[in-house]
């Protein structure tokens, strides 16, 4: 029976997406100042294990979560269309916010191996997103598709400007006094746990047709990466996602590192600046991609955006004062903004809308196993080279997909799916 509370979906739905980059941005400012910084209050690391170890162990860490996403994104998805969107977004969200609870008493306790149980546990736990994408698609009709991915665009931007600002101020005694590093996730849970609530009581179940029938295909992970290069039509397409992809995780992985090492920033200076690049990257997102998707396809668009990102990375090595960085953040998260939002769009334009659902599930294990493999890389390359060379690698691996996409990339006609 439906709840008497229960109304449409989309709020619930935007307030889960939003939550959920708000968690991701949270962690940001905080896990490099566990592992990757003497100097910070919060190293965990004990007397005699070397920095360069440090280095590695954080890039393990970050990769722990899409490695686990990889893996059980696809069976969740599967999961829910057998039982049903509303049992399985609860359930994902229980995860999320268990997960934060491990982090949390894992800082308190200086217990590293339950950050790893942490991270692992979210990233097979933590398909909400892609089950609040599939539950889009259940109630909405194809025409008003793109007005309603827009809003889960518009959650995205607004949750990871706001996620590093909050993981910045509520690790920051100086702020209130008994803030920690432990703070900002006892404050996701409690977030999570709210979300929760707002699944349970507000979101009605979307899907009509339950599969209860249907078997569950352990290895669509696997399947799906398969399956990406056997598309004629989108195999170019799929492989320079995976390499941009790919090349944004090194940033994304060791630009804190960069930060601590080069300008001595603190996780509040490190939250206010991811904030700073969330904001630009939205702007990107919601104003210039409009204008400029009204005058060039998204082949254009993407033929300059691509080279351009990974050529905007090699400016963050030119600044030799913290605040010269404020110049570079609005050019690089422009391209970096229009990069990441018109290869989704590319994606989805070149097949019928039949077999959206299938294509954009590919999309996201492409994306998953691109960002798996590069933090670990990032923290070998660390130790043995600089904290800065994982940036000089991103800029490099970035600029050759756009080489790639410029070089192979030729558009397609609508039609189904053919390998």
């Amino acid at each position: 029976m439906r709840n008497r509370f229960s109304g449409h979906p989309l709020p619930v739905i935007f307030f889960t997406i939003f939550l959920d980059l708000v968690g991701f941005g949270i962690l940001l400012p905080v896990i490099p100042q566990l592992l990757a910084n003497p100097k910070s209050p919060f190293y965990l690391l004990p007397a005699g294990v070397s920095l360069s170890d440090g280095y590695i162990l954080l890039g393990f860490l970050v990769a722990s979560f899409p490695i686990g996403q990889f893996l059980a994104t696809p069976i969740l998805g599967q999961l829910s269309d057998k039982f049903g969107r509303k049992k399985l977004l609860a359930l994902s969200l229980a995860g999320t916010c268990l997960s934060y609870l491990i982090f949390a008493i894992g800082i308190l306790t200086r217990n590293i191996p339950l950050l790893f149980l942490s991270r692992s546990f979210d990233g097979i736990t933590g398909g909400n997103i892609s089950i609040a994408l599939a539950s889009i698609a259940d109630i909405t009709e194809p025409k008003d598709r793109s007005r309603n991915f827009g809003l889960v665009g518009a959650a995205f931007g607004l949750g990871f400007i706001i996620g590093p600002y909050i993981g910045g101020k509520l690790s920051d005694p100086s702020v209130v006094s008994w803030f920690d590093a432990s703070t900002p996730f006892w404050f996701a849970a409690g977030l999570s746990a709210i979300n929760i609530f707002s699944v349970l009581w507000f979101f009605p179940e979307t899907l009509t047709k339950l599969k209860i029938g249907a078997k569950i295909e352990w290895l669509r992970s696997f399947h799906n990466i398969v399956r990406s290069y056997a598309l004629k039509d989108l195999r170019v397409l799929f492989i320079s996602i995976f390499i941009f992809q790919a090349g944004f995780s090194f940033f994304t992985t060791f630009n804190p590192v960069f930060l601590i090492s080069r300008f001595s920033f603190t996780q509040g200076n490190i939250g206010d600046f991811f904030a700073f690049i969330g904001f630009w990257i939205a702007l990107s997102q919601a104003l210039f991609n409009r204008k400029l998707s009204a005058r060039f396809s998204e082949n254009q668009i993407l033929r300059v955006s691509l080279i351009a990102s990974g050529v905007c990375i090699f400016l963050f090595f030119l600044p030799t004062m913290w605040w010269q960085l404020l110049l570079v953040v609005p050019i690089f998260s422009v391209f970096m903004g229009l990069s990441q939002a018109n290869t989704t769009a590319l994606v989805s334009r070149t097949v019928d809308s039949s077999v959206q659902g299938e294509v954009l599930g590919i999309n996201t294990s492409v994306q998953a196993l691109a960002q798996s493999i590069p933090p670990i890389l990032s923290g070998y390359i660390a130790a043995k080279i600089l904290p800065e060379t994982p940036l000089l690698v991103s800029s490099i691996v970035i600029i050759v997909a756009g080489v790639f996409f410029v070089r192979y990339y030729r558009p397609v006609q609508v039609h189904q799916l053919e390998t």
